[in-house]
């Protein structure tokens, strides 16, 4: 069994913050995958479904992001999991909006949600890095954070949590480069080969008169300078 962790804050005010595209990413994987209905659980709300072949609890703590770590702690013991079963979905301010990337273990750089679950469980469990891209000055963080996507960042938010949904089966099984390859078929699709396409047909010279001519050749020539 997997558990799959949304970082963000509880309540309507923050739905739609930077902060909560963990919240989001969750949210569209249960949505296309036939999850079953949320509920209340573990202080989080929780859903419960499959990605192919594994069995994946969704789970969106209430706990607000700095005591994130309390509910992925008692989920994890009530199910009997292990660390590696944990995969953490937040946003990354040190990747550019729009970008993504699968990384197992590390450091929690700052991020508070991240700091609560180290404190509970430890390092060793996997993240999803959701770029959010970074406001220019430390002092300006937290404001951002909890600012909501502007309307102009839509279509690249709506590309990464599709293709967030379309690899998790894949982030299920253990296969990030699946994963990464399905997100990217979103976020950055192949340019299609097209081969230019015909030029349309220029008039062409009417065809010489083929009717016998028994002109001579001096006859012929001064004829043309006529």
């Amino acid at each position: 069994m997997k558990l799959f962790v949304g970082l963000g804050n509880p309540g309507q005010k923050y739905a739609r913050n930077r902060h909560n595209i963990g919240f989001m990413a969750l949210d569209r994987i249960a949505a296309d995958h036939g999850f079953g209905p949320w509920k209340s659980k573990f202080q989080a709300e929780i859903s419960e479904g499959r990605l192919g072949t594994e069995k994946v609890l969704l789970l969106k703590p209430q706990t607000y992001m700095n005591r994130s770590g309390q509910s992925v702690g008692e989920a994890m013991r009530f199910y009997k999991l292990e660390s590696t079963d944990v995969v953490v979905f937040h946003d990354e301010l040190d990747l550019a909006p729009g970008k993504l990337r699968v990384k197992a273990g590390g450091g929690h750089a700052g991020h508070n949600g991240l700091r609560s679950i180290h404190e509970h469980i430890g390092a060793a469990y996997d993240r999803v890095r959701l770029g959010i891209g970074h406001p220019g000055r430390k002092e300006m963080v937290s404001g951002y954070v909890l600012s909501d996507f502007a309307k102009s960042e839509t279509s690249w938010l709506d590309d990464v949590l599709r293709g967030v949904s379309d690899g998790a089966p894949n982030l299920a099984q253990d296969e990030g480069g699946k994963f990464m390859n399905a997100v990217a078929l979103r976020t950055a699709p192949p340019r299609s080969s097209k081969t230019a396409a015909p030029k349309a047909d220029t008039p062409s010279t009417p065809a010489p008169d083929t009717e016998d001519d028994d002109r001579s050749a001096m006859q012929k020539l001064l004829d043309k300078f006529r």
